[in-house]
């Protein structure tokens, strides 16, 4: 109970449910069983796999001071500079001249490699090219925690695969027989960097994109929600607020209305939709009735479909609060401000299976995991015009540890987060492997990718909506 003498402080949140949630997922494991694997037969060969495991071992001192060096340099999006320089600067200490600056994103960086002939059509007698397989990566932090996300672990994971795949290619000759991209991706927090770079040219000739997440398990698929941001701004008339008060119009009350509408609402949300909004501007001074207000808010949701349902009943909400108060509204949002669900490919995720078998982990199956601690990410927008994977890492031993918190910030930079970040390293270079050496695994990828909806419009997804307009690139 709480003590009413003290009451400086908030109340502690019961841990209940995090108990509750690991032991359904203990029960739901032994239901669901493991995760399929793809076959000892298929994908790269086996002394290729063997070889890349040691290359990776060989890389492992600096793909963990990469990790660590990101991880002591948090940046917020779109300010990555000491990440990109170190990534820019492991690169070249390998003989490898990123391009940096790309798509007209300062911190993003681009670096190829070209692969050695396509050795797996010839020996398959199939024809067709292995074409390309892209490796993106993240390395923006959350302002005031750093990476409570772990992004300096996925960076790391990335750029090790892409360094043990440059390196296997001088060593094994016809190791590669197609060409792999490392690009990455910066904001993915604060914006939908994706997005932007996707529009610019960023999947042009891509055939398949790959990239893993950190978390507190071992995860193929794990639910992740649309995300659709809205910037709204309340204009009213400011009036003295004690000789004259209804001589005004209260933008802040329109806010306060807003809020409380958006707080009904969520009674009769989809379970899995989300609604989250703060005030970035509530007025100036209490004695003015505040003439402008501006909120922030994000809406969630877990398929496309309802991802435009919730968005337009929150639109509604936010012209009701306008006409209650008489205030006028403005409801804004970029053109590339939309993250969509992501959609892991089925075939692909075997193969990331069976490197984190290889590993010592043992990857939870999709439905094991509840989806009620589901988030967003951009890399939705990538998975729904090529096919990819974004399974999850395990960098903490405790189940309990929450992305976006101080703990997760602390196991990125811990033993677990080392080991995470050699393990996803190998796991990305090995599903790249698995892709460029096997023309049945990637018929199955495409077949898998056309039957779960193909490729969709991503930039037109929203045209048809007229209650918002699109303003700027944020």
């Amino acid at each position: 109970m709480r003590d009413l003498n003290d009451l400086t402080r908030p109340t502690v949140p019961s841990g209940a449910i995090q108990e509750r949630m690991t032991a359904e997922t203990e029960e739901r494991r032994g239901v669901v069983g493991p995760a399929p694997a793809l076959p000892d037969d298929a994908g790269a060969p086996a002394g290729l796999r063997t070889a890349l495991g040691e290359v990776v071992a060989g890389l492992a001192p600096q793909i963990v001071e990469l990790s660590h060096d990101i991880h002591d340099h948090p940046e917020t999006g779109y300010e990555e500079h000491h990440a990109v320089a170190a990534v820019a600067d492991l690169l070249r200490r390998h003989g490898i001249e990123p391009e940096v600056g790309v798509y007209g994103m300062d911190t993003a960086l681009r670096a190829e490699i070209p692969g050695g002939g396509d050795a797996d059509a010839a020996a398959a007698g199939s024809g067709e090219s292995a074409g390309t397989i892209a490796i993106l990566a993240e390395y923006d932090a959350l302002p005031g925690i750093g990476h409570g996300c772990g992004h300096n672990v996925m960076c790391a994971n990335s750029v090790g695969a892409f360094l043990a795949l440059a390196a296997l290619a001088r060593s094994h000759p016809g190791a590669l027989p197609g060409r792999v991209v490392l690009q990455t991706t910066p904001a993915e927090e604060n914006s939908t960097a994706k997005e932007i770079l996707a529009v610019r040219g960023m999947l042009d000739g891509v055939d398949a994109a790959i990239q893993t997440h950190s978390y507190a398990h071992d995860v193929t698929h794990q639910t992740w929600l649309g995300v659709r941001r809205l910037r709204v701004i309340f204009h009213g008339v400011p009036a003295h607020a004690a000789s004259q008060p209804f001589m005004g119009r209260n933008a802040l009350d329109a806010a306060t209305l807003a809020l409380t509408g958006i707080g009904l609402l969520r009674q009769q949300m989809l379970p899995m939709d989300r609604l989250h909004a703060i005030i970035t501007d509530g007025g100036q001074v209490p004695n003015i009735i505040p003439e402008r207000t501006e909120l922030s808010i994000m809406v969630r949701s877990k398929y496309l479909e309802t991802l435009k349902e919730i968005a337009e009943r929150v639109e509604e909400v936010l012209h009701g609060a306008a006409l209650m108060t008489g205030t006028g509204v403005e409801i804004l949002t970029s053109e590339y401000c939309n993250e969509v669900p992501v959609r892991d490919n089925g075939p692909l995720l075997t193969s990331w299976v069976r490197s984190q078998r290889e590993r010592g982990r043992d990857p939870l199956a999709t439905g094991v995991l509840p989806e009620t601690i589901a988030a967003g990410t951009d890399f939705g927008n990538v998975s729904q015009r090529v096919p990819g994977i974004h399974p999850l890492i395990k960098v903490t031993d405790r189940p309990d540890v929450a992305l976006h918190t101080p703990a997760m910030t602390e196991a990125a930079g811990a033993p677990t987060g080392d080991a995470a970040a050699l393990d996803g390293a190998y796991g990305l270079a090995a599903v790249a492997l698995d892709w460029l050496h096997d023309a049945e695994l990637r018929r199955a990828v495409r077949a898998d990718f056309e039957a779960t909806g193909g490729a969709i419009d991503v930039a037109g997804f929203w045209e048809e909506r007229t209650g918002v307009r699109p303003r700027g690139d944020g």
